[in-house]
């Protein structure tokens, strides 16, 4: 058999590239190396901007020559690296190589030794490691969760007042609103939005074991915590003093739990509206051209949803996977870490990937109301518990002998169907006030809601 040409191995390299390519940007490998070229960057200009070692500050030009490395970062600077890296088999190496032979062709070769000054690996791989996952949560996947969250809240807001049945263990039960049921995952979503938006990113500039030795050896009167302290959180990202040659991670496991978090609650929308859909209480938009089925011609498959909930068990599965091993390092360092921390993009792409599903899922169905009136009118035995409920009021009240309400309604409802006829014909009967009979019969499954579209509100 003829081998196939190069091909991507990961669907969201191939099939599904263009709903994540965004993430690319920052949590590819090319990406990763510009993130590194940066804090090599960045850590010389730090040094001559003050003056350490002899060496002059760099004018306004030569800063700007020197942040082109990675503000230009591209094809060529990609090919630069593969082809180093096949030759020192260490990728950081290889990112030190580059910039010292930028310096050298700026005509920069004077402070070419303060390219990656005292820095173990992991100075600068904590460093961009932090700086691309805070871009690519804050820039790429909070905004797609927060364009679910609007649609939910948008799509509460549109339902507020459409009653429908409860099915609580999957059998009937008290009415709600879809709005006040769609808005429930808004609600959640919303809170852990809020704690990710919270999240911190840690990176660690205290060279070989985060004892600043090397540091100390070169310059002992410079205070480098200060300085590292300084540099980092000048990068917009937070500062770990305290570490072995590796920055912790406590920071990732966190930030991974909170994302695993938010996609079991969007695994429970997909298989809540997938749930909605087979009741027939969402109706699924045709799409122009598709095929639901390949024999079935009437089908429309509610696909949206079901390749989000398979995404995000891949997700959870892959964040799970990250934050049980990058808390832990042996001793001073393993290398467990690194190959973990390269699937963190594929981690966060998969969870991207079920968003934009969702997203596109939620605008492709419109509510099909006569299906929640027919559903709430056939069962009228979910007044039961308000009528218990007013009886025990009465009860209290002295208005009503009656000994046992819950018992009187069991025997009437439990098992099996009540009209609004016999249930009209029961409270007629029942030995309550005059108030609270009328309130009863006043009542049907449309209206027997509480408070549900005003919690809408709230949202």
């Amino acid at each position: 058999m003829t081998a196939l040409p190069s091909q991507p191995l990961s669907p969201l390299d191939g099939r599904y590239l263009p709903a994540v390519a965004a993430l690319a940007d920052y949590l590819s490998e090319a990406g990763l190396n510009r993130a590194r070229v940066e804090v090599e960057v960045e850590w010389l200009i730090a040094l001559t901007d003050r003056g350490l070692f002899g060496a002059a500050p760099l004018d306004a030009a030569g800063k700007a020559r020197l942040r082109s490395l990675y503000a230009d970062f591209g094809q060529a600077e990609i090919d630069w690296l593969a082809e180093r890296e096949a030759i020192t088999r260490h990728d950081v190496k290889a990112v030190e190589y580059l910039v010292r032979d930028r310096l050298e062709a700026m005509g920069l070769g004077a402070v070419a030794e303060l390219t990656h000054f005292a820095c173990t690996s992991e100075d600068i791989n904590s460093t961009a490691y932090a700086l691309t996952v805070q871009r690519a949560v804050t820039r790429v996947w909070l905004p797609k969760l927060r364009a679910v969250i609007d649609t939910l809240a948008t799509m509460a807001a549109a339902h507020r007042d459409a009653a429908m049945l409860s099915r609580t263990h999957g059998q009937p039960a008290t009415p709600t609103t879809m709005g006040k049921e769609i808005g429930v995952f808004a609600w959640r979503l919303q809170r852990i939005a809020r704690q990710i938006e919270g999240s911190e990113y840690l990176a660690k500039f205290s060279g070989a074991t985060g004892t600043w030795s090397a540091h100390l050896a070169a310059e002992p009167d410079v205070d480098w915590l200060a300085l590292a302290r300084d540099f980092i959180e000048g990068l917009g990202i937070g500062f770990n003093p305290v570490t072995t040659q590796i920055e912790s991670h406590d920071w990732q496991v966190e930030l991974y739990d909170r994302v695993r978090h938010a996609g079991g609650v969007l695994h429970n929308l997909a298989t809540d509206m997938w749930s909605y859909i087979s009741l027939g209480y969402f109706a699924q938009i045709p799409v122009a051209g598709a095929t639901g089925s390949s024999t079935m011609p009437h089908k429309i498959n509610p696909i949206r949803f079901e390749n989000a909930e398979a995404n995000l068990e891949i997700s959870g599965g892959l964040l799970a996977t990250l934050a049980q091993t990058l808390v832990t390092s042996r001793l001073q360092r393993d290398l467990t870490d690194s190959t973990t921390q390269r699937n963190i993009g594929v981690a966060l792409g998969h969870s991207l990937l079920a968003l934009d599903n969702l997203q596109r899922g939620l605008g492709e169905v419109s509510l099909a109301q006569p299906v929640l009136d027919a559903d709430l009118e056939a069962n009228w035995e979910v007044l039961a518990e308000a009528i218990q409920t007013v009886v025990r009021a009465e009860i209290t009240a002295g208005r009503s002998q009656i000994s046992d309400p819950y018992a009187l309604l069991k025997d009437l409802t439990r098992g099996r169907r009540v009209g609004a006829a016999e249930l009209a014909e029961f409270v007629r009967g029942l030995d309550v006030g005059e108030a609270a009979r009328a309130r009863l019969l006043a009542l049907t499954p449309a209206t027997y809601t509480g408070l549900a579209a005003g919690l809408v509100d709230l949202i």
